[in-house]
């Protein structure tokens, strides 16, 4: 059966429900970067967004915000809807909100290799080869010094020691690697190699 991602979000309007303690870490982890960031222009990429209730509310509140122009790629046309009237109630002009398969490289032109690369919500859907074949393409996502913030489930067999080798085969060093809540695994990964050219045409990854 197909999962409903619109209702998958409902899980959120509990306090204590494993996902709302993920979204949290991903919000203060995402909020760090920004006070870290130098000075000037930053530049974010969110693959399957959803609604955007990751970045969205940083950049609204965060000094930093409006020096991020974002692109945010979800395929369901309802949360993709959500995302954009957030983002236009918080004044977040940069942000774009497109809908578009998430997993084409496509969809990134002309704004990767960014700053802050989103993929959350993605490798505990799609195979283990395809999780490392997208580690493999945040090298290209990802620009010089900017981070990668990802989920996993941490069930058996956990993958997330096995992804943060192979996030250090492309380049990347870890910046954190958490368990906010039970059986939910939060990373955050900094490039510092130099980018690789992003292919065109391209599908990184498919949900199973």
């Amino acid at each position: 059966m197909t999962r409903d991602w619109y209702t998958w979000h409902d899980h959120y309007a509990d306090p204590a429900s494993a996902l709302s303690h993920r979204l949290a870490e991903l919000r203060t982890r995402i909020a760090a970067e920004l006070d870290q960031a130098p000075p000037g222009p930053l530049r974010a990429v969110s693959l399957c967004a959803g609604q955007g209730r990751d970045l969205i509310p940083v950049l609204a509140t965060h000094p930093r915000g409006g020096d991020v122009t974002a692109r945010l790629v979800e395929l369901d046309p309802r949360n993709a809807d959500l995302a954009r009237a957030a983002a236009a109630a918080a004044g977040l002009s940069g942000v774009e909100v497109v809908l578009a398969d998430a997993a084409r490289t496509d969809a990134y032109a002309g704004l990767a290799p960014a700053d802050l690369v989103l993929v959350c919500g993605v490798f505990g859907n799609i195979s283990d080869a395809d999780v490392r074949a997208v580690v493999g393409h945040c090298a290209s996502l990802c620009a010089t010094g900017g981070v990668v913030f990802w989920t996993r489930h941490r069930e058996e067999p956990d993958l997330v020691p096995t992804i943060c080798d192979w996030f250090a085969e492309e380049g990347f060093e870890p910046v954190a690697v958490t368990t906010p809540a039970e059986q939910v695994g939060v990373g955050v990964h900094r490039f510092l190699g130099t980018p690789r050219p992003l292919p065109a045409g391209v599908s990184m990854f498919e949900f199973i």
